[in-house]
């Protein structure tokens, strides 16, 4: 939950989601844990997250400070610094204008969030994130992730006056070996797939609603 600057209560933008999923994402995340055994699906998901928190703090030093961290001597931080490294040099410099790093917004009697980056990417308003994975992705696995930079930007644009109708996923792959670079990935939706996506996301949020009532 976050608390607003009026002191509305709102849910995430991640619980709705992780509320919301299909039946199919459900079984299939549910067989992954059956396959590799739930102590160790919880330990893969665990240092997915902590790789993935370093990452985002290595990215939000250098949004702010326009520079990098030192590299860090913890060999278990080092793949997060180089995947950092990577986006920055394949992605973020396509980021023209920065209007604000960890921006909470919330869409009021609804939902609330925080999204990564948001600003201009090549000229357009855009809602930005950034996502770590553990092998590469197919853009029909992360449609949760389009739904989440739709969700963000219609509460950005309520709040603000804005109109963002551009989302950008900036996604690192961890190397397989210390000796391997990392991967970068790009995920851009706009246009008529925004607007699909956007429609996705409003029919998420209305069936998160009917199931608690």
């Amino acid at each position: 939950m976050y608390l607003t600057p009026e002191g509305e209560r709102l849910v995430s933008v991640t619980t709705i989601l992780d509320a919301t999923k299909s039946e199919e994402s459900k079984a299939a995340l549910k067989a992954w844990r059956d396959n590799v055994g739930h102590v160790r699906a919880q330990a893969i998901t665990t240092e997915a997250a902590s790789r993935g928190t370093r990452m985002h703090n290595y990215l939000e030093h250098y949004i702010i400070h326009d520079d990098m961290k030192p590299l860090p001597s913890n060999p278990f931080a080092q793949p997060s610094w180089y995947m950092a490294a990577q986006v920055i040099l394949e992605g973020l410099h396509h980021a023209d204008e920065i209007w604000g790093t960890e921006v909470p917004v919330y869409y009021s009697g609804l939902y609330a969030g925080s999204t990564d980056l948001v600003g201009k990417w090549k000229t357009k308003p855009a809602i930005m994130d950034f996502k770590q994975s553990n092998k590469v992705k197919k853009i029909e696995y992360i449609s949760d992730y389009f739904c989440q930079l739709c969700a963000y930007a219609q509460a950005h644009n309520n709040m603000h006056g804005t109109n963002i109708e551009t989302g950008v996923i900036m996604m690192c792959v961890k190397p397989k070996t210390e000796n391997d670079t990392p991967q970068y990935l790009e995920f851009v939706i706009e246009g008529s797939d925004f607007k699909y996506w956007s429609e996705q996301w409003n029919q998420r949020v209305e069936k998160y609603y009917k199931l608690n009532k």
